[in-house]
């Protein structure tokens, strides 16, 4: 089908507005995929097109917010790099077992897993933005937390963002802005690499695909300045708690 003339206009509209949002929410607390996926399903492709195609667009929306950190300095890429490496693997390792699940199956499996998914984003505690305590090395980190999470981004995605910001408090230490700059870094090794398959599958509806991938650009980078200019007023906050307590 050729989807640049079967799609209404209408229809790329409200996709690429879908992903401007999905983009700003993932760049702060992840979940986009929560929206962009349905949205995708919507439109009456196949459960695989919409995992792909949805790829395709979460991979301009890490790598904007990703190099926005960056510029930033807000990531530490030395000490990133065996971790984005083992997410990465998992990632396309997940991209390859989803494309060999049967269609009828997938199209029963996508809504629970969405709606699980939402569950959890709706019932958990929010975490905190103090640095915690360090309970793992960086490299076991990459192999438990970035390999299996890249694998479930490949496989599915919604939230991996999230899970891997919580990770990154819970076992890094990180405080709550560190770790959402640091799992931008990690999705968007998974987003990429499991991009690579879903390309050679053949699964990827490019025109939908580049339409929601310029709204997740726009939406990341947004969402990613949001979350900055929030983590200085937090830091300000906390300084000046500091020298209340230290005056008192």
């Amino acid at each position: 089908m050729d989807w640049l003339t079967a799609v209404a206009p209408e229809v790329y509209a409200l996709l690429f507005f879908v992903a401007l949002f999905a983009g700003f929410i993932d760049s702060i607390a992840g979940g986009g995929g929560l929206l962009t996926i349905p949205a995708l399903l919507s439109v009456g492709i196949t459960p695989v097109e919409a995992l792909a195609t949805n790829k395709l667009q979460a991979v301009g929306g890490s790598f904007s917010s990703t190099l926005y950190f960056v510029r930033r300095k807000a990531i530490d890429l030395r000490e990133q790099l065996f971790p984005f490496i083992m997410t990465m693997i998992g990632a396309m390792l997940g991209a390859i077992v989803i494309q060999m699940i049967d269609t009828a199956f997938l199209k029963q499996l996508l809504p629970i897993l969405v709606i699980c998914v939402g569950l959890y984003f709706l019932l958990t505690p929010s975490i905190g933005v103090q640095d915690r305590q360090q309970r793992i090395s960086m490299p076991f980190f990459g192999v438990a937390i970035g390999m299996t999470l890249g694998f479930y981004d490949g496989a599915f995605g919604p939230g991996t963002g999230s899970f891997l910001a919580l990770g990154y408090v819970l076992l890094l230490g990180y405080n709550l802005a560190k770790a959402t700059a640091h799992a931008k870094l990690l999705n968007f090794a998974s987003n990429f690499g499991s991009l690579v398959f879903f390309i050679i599958g053949g699964h990827v509806l490019w025109a939908l695909g580049f339409v929601m991938l310029i709204g997740q650009m726009v939406g990341a980078r947004l969402g990613a300045r949001f979350g900055l200019n929030q983590r200085t007023k937090t830091d300000q906050a906390n300084d000046r708690g500091d020298f209340v307590t230290d005056e008192y």
